[in-house]
């Protein structure tokens, strides 16, 4: 082979490569981190199930597949199921082999419809919170720097229906003020893994003590905030971190809040100030479109369960009956 010929091949075969790990790199990309680690949790649970009962998890059988849904739905939701269904077949697809856990599979189909039926399929989230919820909650907030932090966060959170995560990575960069109130732009979210962000409204609230462009500049104001983070960490002492809060300290904000104002913790959680959005909108007629347009929910299905609850007594037939 002639020596230009060899150095061509071997520079293939280099560039190949390269092109095989960033085609690797992308396809982690792909999901987010959480769903990453949350498939790597079912992955490890599956096979240590299999080892501990002497079976073969890769490639599984269907027979094995069932009696790990049957011994699991003692302990786990049906939603926890399905994902470790998912989890199962995508491994199996990684390494080119045929998925035990498909629905084609009559032993696991009927175990699975069996489980669904006994089980059920509704989820039971947290607890939304309504108006008159954030209202008693932000009374029993403390006027300190701390107080100020969370009031803004419990207001911003539950007008912008926003996740736990876009709460703790907003950037006082992604304010924009404007005559009716301010214009919050996401990054990168949940449903926007291409990053192309999107605005969110918030406008002026009707009451003083519950607007949450008012709380917000408060924040800011008595924080002296001007750059960087927009919420943070704040220690004992009462100072103030130039770190943003981390994702899972939104939750725990949230539920220290509920508990001051007296309400039961377990119930609520950072969901509970997007569920509530969506469930008091509702309530008070907003259409599924404009509902939708402020949580950034992509599918109808997510959003119409807290459409669903928040439209229970509004239209109902029974209130036509004349009791």
């Amino acid at each position: 082979m002639p020596q230009a010929t060899a150095i061509q091949t071997v520079s293939d075969k280099s560039a190949l490569a390269s092109l095989g790990r960033q085609a690797r790199e992308f396809a982690a990309a792909a999901k987010a981190g959480n769903t990453i680690r949350a498939y790597q949790a079912d992955w490890r649970d599956f096979r240590e199930w299999c080892e501990a009962h002497q079976l073969a998890s890769l490639p599984a059988i269907p027979q094995t597949v069932a009696l790990y849904l049957t011994d699991r739905a003692a302990t786990l939701k049906t939603s926890s199921l399905a994902r470790r269904l998912t989890t199962i077949n995508r491994a199996h697809q990684a390494a080119c082999q045929a998925s035990p856990a498909t629905m084609q599979n009559a032993v696991v189909s009927e175990v699975w419809k069996g489980i669904k039926r006994t089980k059920g399929t509704a989820q039971h989230g947290k607890k939304p919170f309504l108006t008159h919820d954030l209202r008693h909650i932000i009374s029993e907030l403390p006027q300190d720097l701390r107080g100020r932090r969370d009031r803004a966060l419990l207001l911003a959170g539950f007008a912008g229906g926003f996740r736990r995560s876009e709460l703790a990575a907003l950037r006082v960069a992604d304010l924009e003020t404007t005559p009716d109130g301010l214009i919050v732009r996401l990054g990168r979210s949940k449903t926007d893994q291409e990053g192309q962000g999107r605005p969110v409204a918030l406008p002026f609230g009707s009451d003083p003590q519950t607007c949450p462009v008012r709380a917000l500049r408060a924040w800011l104001d008595q924080a002296g905030i001007t750059a960087g983070p927009l919420f943070r960490a704040i220690d004992r002492r009462g100072l103030l971190s130039g770190q943003a809060l981390h994702a899972d300290s939104v939750g725990y904000l949230v539920k220290r809040a509920a508990g001051r104002a007296g309400l039961e913790t377990v119930e609520y959680a950072a969901h509970s100030l997007r569920a509530g959005l969506a469930t008091q909108a509702a309530m008070n007629g907003a259409s599924e479109l404009a509902i939708m347009k402020q949580t950034g929910h992509r599918s109808l299905t997510a959003v119409r369960k807290y459409i669903r609850e928040g439209s229970l007594f509004r239209d109902n037939a029974a209130t036509k009956l004349g009791l």
